[in-house]
């Protein structure tokens, strides 16, 4: 091929991965429930989040590097609810919302404390993965607590879970 031709080539492919990628994303949204479409993103960031706060962390205490993660997330949902949040659902809030909000609220700090401690001194992706774990919890919480239906399906994905868990924290 000749020199002159491999730029356009390169644009070319490069402009139809864009377009693939593009409608990929259009076709998943278009078809897909928008809770579903949420949680990929959710899970996207959450993957970023554990290697640049690892990167984040270099010469800082796990204690000090979540104190200022935590200011940013604070700043930023504060943001996002200025714009997100109608001021006429505020008087909505009732007793329960805030036990339970304020409850989910001391879990969250709790696990981010300790994740902080894991990621500061062992290896992002087994520390993460153990992490996600809590999907496990979350499952029996969500049935012991607000019935919610675990089927075949559910075990099969728990189990794998866990056995990923298993072979991914096992030293050599």
């Amino acid at each position: 091929m000749p020199l002159s031709i491999q730029p356009a080539m390169a644009l070319w492919l490069r402009e139809k991965k864009r377009i693939d990628v593009f409608f990929l994303l259009t076709f998943w949204k278009a078809n897909m429930e928008k809770w579903v479409f949420y949680a990929i993103i959710s899970m996207v960031f959450a993957g970023f989040t554990s290697v640049i706060a690892k990167m984040g962390l270099a010469g800082i205490s796990g204690e000090l590097g979540l104190t200022i993660r935590t200011l940013f997330v604070s700043v930023f949902v504060l943001g996002f609810a200025v714009f997100a949040v109608p001021a006429a659902e505020l008087p909505t809030l009732d007793r329960m919302n805030l036990l339970w909000l304020g409850l989910s609220g001391v879990t969250t700090t709790l696990s981010w404390v300790f994740y902080y401690k894991a990621l500061k001194l062992g290896d992002v992706a087994t520390v993460a993965l153990i992490d996600k774990g809590s999907v496990v919890v979350a499952i029996l919480l969500a049935w012991l607590l607000l019935k919610e239906v675990i089927t075949l399906r559910i075990i099969m994905g728990a189990t794998l879970i866990v056995a990923g868990l298993l072979v991914i924290a096992k030293k050599p």
